[in-house]
């Protein structure tokens, strides 16, 4: 088991609120809140998944993370190793843009991520062009040394990206990611749109850098087979809001959320005499832009009770390190994916 470490980052009531408009004039007709009052941590070299459906929030939270889209409210403070603590939601432009060999991103579909127009050298280096104060040839060889990190062979590097597979084009990605020596990267559904075999070699190349380079991780997925492979914990969105956050193994056996119990069920068992338990939830996930009121799942869950149709749930923690957002966490015993 990984010893405690120091908090990288530290994210406080983050909201995103995206304006509804009508008519010819483009009139403010109300907002879908994305993200609505998000609150967590990510320690230093771990690895925190994010899970929900889609549509709840989860790309929205990395992208804001990242400032690549403008949060509507809260913090995000990055802690340096040296304890300078940053809020990146108050960086100015410039500021801003100096800051982001701290923190990368690693896109879902490797397809349309790569500029088709460019080489796989131009790809990976164009994060270090821009960033500047490197001559070309301190740039090739920085090129070189990343690729080679990423199991990419250096002759490849005068190619275009229709020239590789979906595997080898992910890892072009990881290594435009990784070129500034980051801290911190966001994998936006790093291995969804990719087969099988293929995910579990950039998995493994994932987790060899990690340790490696010391990188830290908000791997956003929806395949739970795969965060249970990668994450130390997990985070459950549900509706913008999250439901759950626990160390992985905790949540895998035993779930204090009904939609994490959900979305637990939904998780094939390799074993096919093995009966099916998945937990059928009604309708489908909320309009974000009109609510239900109290516990958003509250339409969905089959323990519903008349406060959780009235009354928002508390977020706190109900065992040390376990948090949920739910009035009966503490009374309902929950089924798990693993016994």
């Amino acid at each position: 088991m990984r010893s405690v470490q120091p908090t990288l980052l530290e994210v406080n009531k983050l909201r995103k609120e995206f304006p509804l408009r009508a008519g010819m004039f483009g009139r403010s007709n109300g907002a879908v809140r994305a993200v609505d009052d998000v609150s967590f941590t990510i320690r230093r070299g771990e690895t925190l998944g994010l899970v929900g459906e889609s549509g709840s929030g989860k790309t929205t939270i990395g992208r804001t993370l990242l400032r690549a889209i403008e949060p509507t409210a809260g913090e995000v403070i990055f802690q340096s190793s040296d304890g300078i603590r940053t809020d990146v939601t108050r960086l100015p432009g410039n500021e801003l843009r100096r800051f982001r060999r701290h923190m990368q991103m690693i896109f879902q579909d490797p397809y349309a991520s790569l500029n088709p127009r460019l080489t796989v050298r131009d790809i990976i280096a164009e994060p270090a062009i821009i960033a500047g104060g490197r001559t070309r040839n301190q740039i090739d060889e920085l090129v070189q040394q990343i690729a080679l990190r990423c199991k990419l062979n250096l002759e490849h590097l005068r190619r275009f990206p229709h020239a590789f597979s979906g595997g080898q084009r992910q890892r072009i990605g990881i290594a435009r990611a990784l070129v500034l020596n980051p801290e911190f990267l966001v994998c936006d559904e790093a291995v969804s749109a990719l087969d099988v075999s293929v995910q579990a070699g950039v998995i493994n190349l994932l987790q060899d850098l990690q340790a490696e380079l010391k990188l830290t991780y908000l791997f956003i997925a929806h395949d739970l087979s795969v965060v249970e492979h990668i994450s130390d914990r997990v985070a459950v969105l549900y509706l913008g809001r999250l439901a759950e956050l626990a160390p992985t193994a905790e949540l895998f056996k035993r779930p204090l959320h009904p939609y994490a119990e959900a979305l637990l069920s939904a998780i094939p068992e390799a074993d096919p005499d093995q009966p099916m338990r998945t937990v059928f939830l009604a309708g489908e996930i909320p309009n974000p832009a009109n609510p239900p009121s109290g516990c958003s799942f509250h339409p969905r869950c089959r323990y519903v009770q008349e406060i959780c149709k009235q009354q928002v749930p508390e977020w706190r923690e109900h065992q040390p390190g376990r948090f949920a957002a739910c009035h009966f966490a503490a009374e309902l015993s929950l089924q798990g994916a693993t016994i």
